[in-house]
């Protein structure tokens, strides 16, 4: 019976440590943006190599956050979003809530919520199983990740250099996105490449 226990004990914490590795594994400034397919509110199938040669930015949203509330309620996410646009960047958002957790969309509910916030991405990706957010290492909302034409990660890390949910606070914050995206179009590599994200977790399947 102990030696079924303590096998048991060691499964477990292999397993752990085999899901641990495979969170983000791989995903830093410089590597290989990590390949991936979603399906977008309008039931089409969007792949990362679709974009190959153009700057693509990753959002990840959910909005019952308040990080991401404030973000969108000043405007300054949108505002950010048509710049991003008018250089001719990819603007993907991608919601990974679970279902049954904070800001899960259905493709109906996601559609309507664009349309409240008068977001511009170019797609918005629903990811309910966490798989593209997991393989990113994606840990909160918002969390962005700027991708070269070369489809090599620029940039990860918050949106701006405000950590709050606070919505006048940001649209006169230092928008990290947007100097990446500057910097990337003037043939300069970020600085800075990479910052700590900030706001709520990311509501994979198990978390509330």
């Amino acid at each position: 019976m102990r030696t079924w226990i303590l096998a048991g004990i060691a499964t477990l914490a292999l397993t752990g440590a085999a899901q641990a590795q495979t969170f983000g594994q791989g995903v830093a400034v410089g590597a290989p943006a990590p390949a991936f397919t979603a399906v977008d509110v309008n039931g089409k199938s969007v792949n990362l190599a679709d974009y190959k040669g153009k700057t693509v930015v990753l959002e990840w949203t959910n909005n019952g956050c308040p990080f991401v509330r404030a973000n969108y309620d000043s405007g300054a996410m949108q505002k950010t979003q048509a710049a991003a646009k008018d250089q001719g960047v990819v603007w993907l958002t991608i919601l990974s809530s679970a279902p049954g957790t904070q800001g899960f969309l259905t493709a109906d509910q996601a559609k309507a919520d664009i349309a409240k916030e008068k977001a511009s991405p170019t797609a918005y990706l629903l990811d309910p199983d966490g798989k593209v957010g997991k393989t990113y290492g994606a840990k909160t909302t918002p969390h962005m990740f700027v991708i070269t034409p070369e489809q090599k990660i620029a940039y990860m890390g918050a949106i701006d250099d405000k950590a709050t949910a606070k919505a006048s606070d940001h649209p006169a914050a230092k928008n990290y996105v947007t100097a990446a995206l500057q910097n990337l179009a003037g043939g300069k590599a970020p600085d800075p490449a990479s910052t700590t994200p900030y706001g709520c977790s990311v509501k994979y399947a198990g978390q509330s």
